[in-house]
């Protein structure tokens, strides 16, 4: 006869609990020694609640960061609070705002790469936006702050002059453009004094005409700008230098027309008298049909 097999009484469901939750506390047994000793301090690590990836309001954060730019000066501090806005609530009005501050606040820092990259992210999303003259002001800004002076290459001051321009153009009502307007004209003055500084170094070598060269795109390009005068000068000597007297005459002339009180005047005035003519505009020259384009001749 078979022995019937005894059936054992499941186990119950506190027991089970019990038994993996002795199982969780002996793995973190052995890493007990890397995070400290004692049971209380145990228990409390395994039922802590991780706050590292707790989402906060957004008006908190925003206003955080806020405090932290406007209050303490902690530009970085405060551009990852606007940046942490961005991450928890991406959507949200406050995640528009703190985007056009991240912009503000890398640029203060003198991070002008970060700024311009938050500014451009910022007109992309938000094209119609109020704020989108300010994001474009920003860009040009950031460009234009990086000007090198006129001995070194002038890329970033035409990538300046193109973004200022852009902030005229798009919005030509804005605040924003008057102050652009003005910045254009001191970049176009560092190009000019960038074609001056070559052609003063050609005049010194006697290549006069690598020297016109230069001088010529000031005359045609820069009039507006305080190195037109020394073109013009420069341009009646390096003329004259090389006999195209026509041309030295018409350099004066148009120099003591817009400029009469000029010193350079002067000495191109005195320069062409020397060569026993005095100044005198051809009309056909372009140096003459520069200046009357801009109704300046």
């Amino acid at each position: 006869m078979t022995t019937p097999q005894r059936h054992l009484p499941k186990q119950p469901l506190f027991a089970r609990m019990a038994r993996q939750l002795c199982l969780a506390l002996g793995v973190i047994t052995l890493a007990a020694p890397l995070g400290g000793c004692g049971t209380g301090n145990l228990w409390d690590k395994f039922f802590a609640k991780d706050e590292t990836f707790v989402d906060q309001p957004a008006d908190k954060l925003y206003n955080e960061g806020l405090y932290l730019l406007n209050e303490k000066k902690d530009r970085k501090g405060a551009l990852k609070k606007f940046e942490e806005v961005d991450r928890q609530h991406p959507y949200s009005d406050w995640a528009r705002k703190s985007l056009l501050m991240s912009a503000y606040a890398a640029y203060e820092s003198g991070d002008y790469d970060e700024c311009i990259a938050s500014a451009n992210r910022y007109i992309s999303l938000h094209p119609g936006s109020p704020d989108a003259a300010y994001a474009q002001y920003l860009v040009a800004v950031s460009h234009y702050d990086q000007i090198p002076d006129v001995s070194r290459d002038q890329t970033r001051t035409e990538k300046a002059i193109a973004s200022l321009e852009e902030v005229v153009r798009k919005y030509p009502n804005s605040e924003y453009a008057t102050t652009a307007k003005k910045k254009i004209e001191g970049a176009r003055d560092q190009l000019a004094g960038r074609e001056m500084t070559i052609g003063r170094y050609y005049m010194e070598k006697r290549d006069y005409t690598g020297a016109i060269n230069r001088f010529k795109v000031v005359v045609t390009q820069y009039q507006t700008t305080r190195h037109v005068e020394e073109a013009l000068a420069r341009l009646t000597e390096a003329y004259m230098a090389i006999g195209v007297v026509s041309e030295a005459q018409t350099a004066a002339a148009v120099l003591g027309h817009n400029f009469p009180d000029s010193r350079w005047y002067k000495d191109a005035y005195n320069l062409v008298r020397s060569g026993g003519v005095e100044p005198r505009e051809n009309q056909g020259s372009y140096i003459s049909k520069a200046f009357k384009k801009l109704g300046l001749g």
